[in-house]
């Protein structure tokens, strides 16, 4: 290892001892089931990945999706892959407001009870009775990382964003996984309430 390696190795390794984790924005997207994405996108299709997201294994496709609520509808909805056990539908407030659905606050996984939708694709259209959500926020860790943090799997705390306009979040989720990749979501509605933008660090708060 370099100078220069050992310089931005020690940088990383001082993130976390200092409770620091990066915010990270989720854009309105939808999860689905093998079945439903052949209705959507039809007989045998499978999700094709076009980029990889922070989270290890998951990515996002090259399909895109049309959204449709009571109220309006939102066309080339971002679809993420791999395929899940339930489809699930993640949508900000602002989204919730232009469809007309009442999605509740959830966290991911979390969808029995949740808002229905209408989701469209090139081949097929479904009528989901539930699914709609709007995402708490949480932080990813993994087991290494939170032993250093002192926090642990289902712990609530609260999260100081550094920007020009500081904010805490309260009641943040800490989910621990050995498949995680350390990172803080919010949607785009609390990103700009707090003006994220690029490279931003948020401080857990125990």
């Amino acid at each position: 290892m370099d100078a220069m390696e050992k310089v931005v190795q020690s940088v990383l390794d001082a993130i976390p001892r200092a409770g620091l984790v990066e915010v990270e924005v989720s854009a309105r997207h939808v999860h689905l089931t093998d079945e439903h994405i052949e209705v959507l996108f039809g007989k045998g299709a499978t999700l094709t990945p076009k980029r990889p997201l922070s989270q290890p294994g998951q990515f996002l496709s090259e399909e895109r999706v049309t959204l449709i609520g009571p109220k309006g509808r939102k066309e080339r909805t971002a679809v993420l892959g791999p395929a899940r056990s339930a489809t699930q539908i993640e949508l900000s407030k602002s989204d919730c407001v232009e469809l007309g659905v009442q999605a509740p606050v959830r966290m991911s996984g979390d969808v029995k009870g949740s808002a229905p939708i209408t989701i469209v694709g090139p081949c097929g259209t479904l009528e989901v009775s539930e699914g709609a959500i709007i995402a708490k926020e949480h932080v990813h860790l993994t087991p290494d990382v939170a032993e250093v943090m002192g926090v642990v799997d289902q712990q609530h705390v609260d999260v100081e964003v550094f920007t020009s306009r500081p904010v805490i979040f309260r009641d943040v989720i800490v989910r621990v996984s050995k498949a995680s990749s350390c990172r803080m979501h919010i949607d785009f509605d609390e990103a700009n309430a707090a003006l994220v933008s690029g490279f931003t660090l948020g401080k857990i708060i125990k």
